[in-house]
Protein backbone atom coordinates (compact mmCIF):
# COMPACT_ATOMS: atom_id res chain seq x y z
CA UNK A 1 0.00 0.00 0.00
CA UNK A 2 1.25 3.46 -0.68
CA UNK A 3 1.83 5.72 1.73
CA UNK A 4 -0.58 9.12 2.29
CA UNK A 5 1.47 11.91 1.11
CA UNK A 6 -0.04 15.35 2.25
CA UNK A 7 0.68 17.35 -0.14
CA UNK A 8 -0.33 15.10 -2.65
CA UNK A 9 -3.50 14.77 -5.65
CA UNK A 10 -5.23 12.23 -6.74
CA UNK A 11 -3.89 13.44 -10.10
CA UNK A 12 -0.49 13.16 -8.81
CA UNK A 13 -1.15 9.31 -8.44
CA UNK A 14 -2.34 9.06 -11.97
CA UNK A 15 0.47 11.04 -13.68
CA UNK A 16 3.03 8.67 -12.07
CA UNK A 17 1.25 5.42 -12.68
CA UNK A 18 0.43 6.77 -16.54
CA UNK A 19 4.35 7.02 -16.57
CA UNK A 20 5.00 3.84 -15.12
CA UNK A 21 3.07 1.88 -17.11
CA UNK A 22 3.82 3.59 -20.39
CA UNK A 23 7.44 3.87 -19.67
CA UNK A 24 8.36 6.82 -21.88
CA UNK A 25 9.03 10.49 -21.49
CA UNK A 26 6.20 12.87 -21.75
CA UNK A 27 5.35 16.73 -21.68
CA UNK A 28 2.34 17.51 -19.51
CA UNK A 29 -0.09 18.02 -22.36
CA UNK A 30 0.36 14.45 -23.36
CA UNK A 31 -0.40 13.11 -19.91
CA UNK A 32 -2.96 15.40 -19.60
CA UNK A 33 -4.55 14.15 -22.93
CA UNK A 34 -4.21 10.24 -21.57
CA UNK A 35 -5.55 10.63 -18.34
CA UNK A 36 -8.29 13.74 -19.00
CA UNK A 37 -7.15 16.27 -16.90
CA UNK A 38 -6.06 19.97 -17.62
CA UNK A 39 -3.11 20.48 -19.18
CA UNK A 40 -2.42 23.99 -17.24
CA UNK A 41 -2.96 22.64 -14.33
CA UNK A 42 -0.86 19.39 -15.37
CA UNK A 43 1.89 20.76 -15.76
CA UNK A 44 1.59 22.74 -11.96
CA UNK A 45 1.45 19.25 -10.29
CA UNK A 46 4.66 17.71 -12.89
CA UNK A 47 6.70 20.77 -11.43
CA UNK A 48 5.98 19.81 -7.99
CA UNK A 49 6.26 16.00 -8.38
CA UNK A 50 9.68 17.00 -9.86
CA UNK A 51 10.71 19.15 -7.05
CA UNK A 52 10.06 15.85 -4.74
CA UNK A 53 12.39 13.86 -7.14
CA UNK A 54 9.51 11.70 -8.30
CA UNK A 55 10.05 13.09 -11.71
CA UNK A 56 12.59 14.15 -13.83
CA UNK A 57 12.54 17.12 -15.70
CA UNK A 58 14.14 16.01 -19.52
CA UNK A 59 14.09 19.30 -21.33
CA UNK A 60 11.43 22.47 -21.34
CA UNK A 61 8.15 20.54 -21.17
CA UNK A 62 9.34 16.66 -20.85
CA UNK A 63 9.13 14.67 -17.82
CA UNK A 64 10.13 10.84 -16.85
CA UNK A 65 9.65 8.94 -13.29
CA UNK A 66 12.62 8.44 -11.52
CA UNK A 67 13.76 5.35 -9.29
CA UNK A 68 11.92 7.32 -6.64
CA UNK A 69 8.70 7.66 -7.92
CA UNK A 70 8.66 4.14 -8.74
CA UNK A 71 9.54 3.31 -5.11
CA UNK A 72 6.90 5.44 -4.04
CA UNK A 73 4.77 3.57 -6.56
CA UNK A 74 5.33 0.17 -5.11
CA UNK A 75 4.79 1.64 -1.61
CA UNK A 76 8.60 1.68 -0.11
CA UNK A 77 9.15 5.07 0.57
CA UNK A 78 8.75 6.64 3.72
CA UNK A 79 6.63 9.69 3.76
CA UNK A 80 8.90 12.10 5.45
CA UNK A 81 11.26 11.53 2.44
CA UNK A 82 8.79 13.76 -0.04
CA UNK A 83 8.32 16.41 2.25
CA UNK A 84 8.43 20.08 -0.09
CA UNK A 85 8.78 23.10 1.33
CA UNK A 86 5.71 25.63 1.12
CA UNK A 87 7.37 27.33 -1.83
CA UNK A 88 7.89 23.95 -3.72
Amino acid sequence: MRPRIDWMTRSDDRVLAFLAEKEIVASASVIAANIDYNPSYLSRRCRKLAAAGLLERIDKSNYRLTDLGERYLSGDVDPEALALDEES
